[in-house]
């Protein structure tokens, strides 16, 4: 229940963000209740006025008619007015929650998003955002009105005759009782419901990214099993939620019919002893209607406030979430880097347990080409990673020009890289968005040169707009090699000071591979490179090359050099001719 109040907190927190519109529909809820609330009071007037046999007083009816269309008009129109303000209000609030959980995403640390599948964070982020959204709506909508009523209608009763109304409230207490009973007991089981729901997204996003392999392996029945067991899980968590939930309705409905014949008995023995007339009756009986309805109603809105809130601490989690640490108070902004990069005694793990980079130095001098070599985790990647600021050491430094990177701008520091990694990404948008992404006010001109560096103007040409071809989300239709050829191009039309290549040309035909690795030769002139390769034929003219195992340099030299020690490096560049 702490988690709960905290959520609820936060939430509170963020409507108060509206206080004015709050405030609108709480004026309008009241209005639209008294309105309600009047009518039984003059269908009571209208039947006193026509109680008696042969003693109709039209003139009175008449009246009472108006002022009943009077009051219709008045919960009507009070009842658009608040919906539209909680409308807004709801969907305001919502749209903040989306806003900060998306731009907590963009500044989280890769800490942070390495731990959720892609389809858990959507799910998070568009299902729990929706399912918050329904149910703060029902809450606005039906709760405010639902406890003026309750409270009006006591009112009411209690001017019409105190004795009767003390029935109703003797009774109350156990309709409240019930259902926050089953309000407690129903919160875990829609935080399960949710988070299944999130397992079951993020599942069915790696399948789908995945399809290619999955029926490359055969793997179709399988997968399905996986997805079935998921779709029953879900299924058995929303119905155990749903059920215990759905008590909450008849069990309170069981304790208002009480309520009403508790009325109906004590009213008609004050009828019949002439202590309030009968038109009175008609509008007691009519008010302990009125009174248990919000009950019906409010159950209803605590189980969808369950479920509600159950999301909201699913997207408060993303939210909250620690945060980037924020660049130093006058941190350096990079301009014009030299590319003087300098590793001092660097240690980093992912897991703290498992340590994967110790003790690693290394001095770049600008212009030089350094290429990291060596098994798969044997930490390159990672090394790309930290010069990228994508982690934080744990322990020692590196420093570009001189200047500790932590004390640098993350964002002058990464411009001063231009990156191609194996991984390819391309946006939903033209070709030409997608070449000149880091530098949107490119002309056509040099965006075309690019490419021709690139060696993709020739395809792109032969797309149907040519450079005008929008391309859909991550570039389907287009081969991988193409692809990783649009993201060379990128970084081709950027030319910063400084480049990271991991593994650049992995999805590339040998012949395009052979044009790629001059156009790379003459972009890195002049400009510190940093190669990850596998194919070791890639970086044979490399100032340095950095022979890694498990985290630790064990070799450093040029490639000739490192094949006359016929060490490590010599074993890994001979295994790729081996039978």
């Amino acid at each position: 229940m702490k988690g709960q109040q905290e959520t609820l907190k936060k939430v509170f927190a963020r409507i108060g963000r509206y206080g004015a519109l709050l405030a609108l529909s709480l004026v309008l809820a009241a209005v639209t209740v008294a309105a309600t609330l009047w009518l039984p009071i003059l269908t009571g007037q209208a039947v006193d006025c026509i109680a008696g046999p042969g003693a109709v007083d039209f003139d009175a009816l008449g009246s009472v008619f108006a002022r009943m269309a009077i009051a219709i008009a008045a919960a009507a129109a009070g009842q658009w007015a608040m919906n539209l303000c909680n409308n807004a209000m709801t969907y305001r609030v919502v749209r903040d929650l989306r806003r900060a959980a998306f731009d907590k995403l963009r500044h989280m640390p890769l800490r942070g998003i390495d731990k959720r599948g892609a389809g858990e964070v959507v799910s998070r982020v568009i299902a729990d955002a929706d399912q918050f959204a329904d149910g703060l709506l029902m809450g606005f909508t039906q709760l405010f009105t639902g406890v003026l009523t309750i409270l009006g209608t006591l009112g009411f009763m209690l001017r019409l005759n105190v004795a009767i109304t003390l029935v109703v409230v003797v009774v109350t207490p156990l309709s409240l009782g019930v259902a926050a009973f089953i309000a407690k007991s129903t919160y875990s089981m829609f935080r399960a419901q949710t988070r299944v729901r999130g397992a079951q997204t993020d599942f069915v996003n790696e399948m789908i990214e995945g399809q290619r392999v999955v029926q490359a392996f055969g793997c179709e029945d399988r997968t399905l099993a996986r997805f079935t067991d998921l779709n029953e899980e879900l299924r058995a968590c929303s119905v155990r939620a749903t059920f215990f939930s759905s008590l909450t309705n008849p069990a309170t409905r069981f304790v208002n019919s009480l309520v009403y014949m508790g009325v109906a008995a004590a009213g008609g023995l004050a009828a019949v002893s002439g202590v309030i007339t009968v038109g009175s009756l008609a509008s007691f009986l009519t008010y302990a209607n009125q009174y248990t309805k919000p009950f019906n109603e409010i159950s209803g809105v605590v189980t969808e406030l369950q479920n509600a809130i159950a999301c909201a601490a699913r997207l408060f989690e993303i939210i909250d979430e620690e945060p980037e640490t924020p660049d130093a108070p006058g941190a350096l902004v990079l301009e014009n880097a030299r590319g003087e990069v300098d590793i001092d005694r660097l240690a980093f793990a992912y897991v703290p347990e498992r340590p994967l980079i110790e003790n690693f130095s290394l001095h770049v001098e600008p212009g030089m080409r350094v290429a990291l070599v060596g098994p798969t985790g044997c930490g390159k990647t990672t090394v790309i990673n930290l010069l990228m600021r994508f982690y934080d050491p744990d322990a020692g430094s590196i420093s570009v020009d001189g200047a500790d990177t932590r004390g640098i701008t993350r964002r002058s520091l990464r411009r001063s890289y231009g990156m191609v990694l194996q991984d390819t990404w391309l946006r939903r948008g033209t070709v030409r968005e997608n070449i000149a992404y880091g530098r949107p006010d490119a002309t056509d001109e040099e965006v075309a040169a690019a490419a021709r560096a690139a060696h993709a103007h020739g395809f792109i040409q032969r797309l149907p707009k040519g450079y005008d071809t929008v391309l859909s989300e991550d570039g389907s239709g287009l081969s991988q090699g193409q692809k990783q050829l649009l993201c060379i191009a990128r970084v081709m039309l950027c030319l910063p000071p400084m480049l990271i290549l991991d593994e650049a040309t992995s999805s590339i035909d040998t012949r395009t591979e052979q044009r790629i690795q001059s156009a790379f030769a003459k972009m890195m002139q002049g400009r510190t490179s940093f190669i990850v390769a596998h194919r070791l034929s890639t970086i044979r003219e490399a100032d340095i090359i950095l022979v890694m195992r498990d985290g630790h340099i064990v070799e450093q030299g040029r490639h000739d050099e490192l094949l006359a020690k016929n060490g490590f490096y010599a074993e890994l560049y001979n295994s790729q001719f081996a039978p």
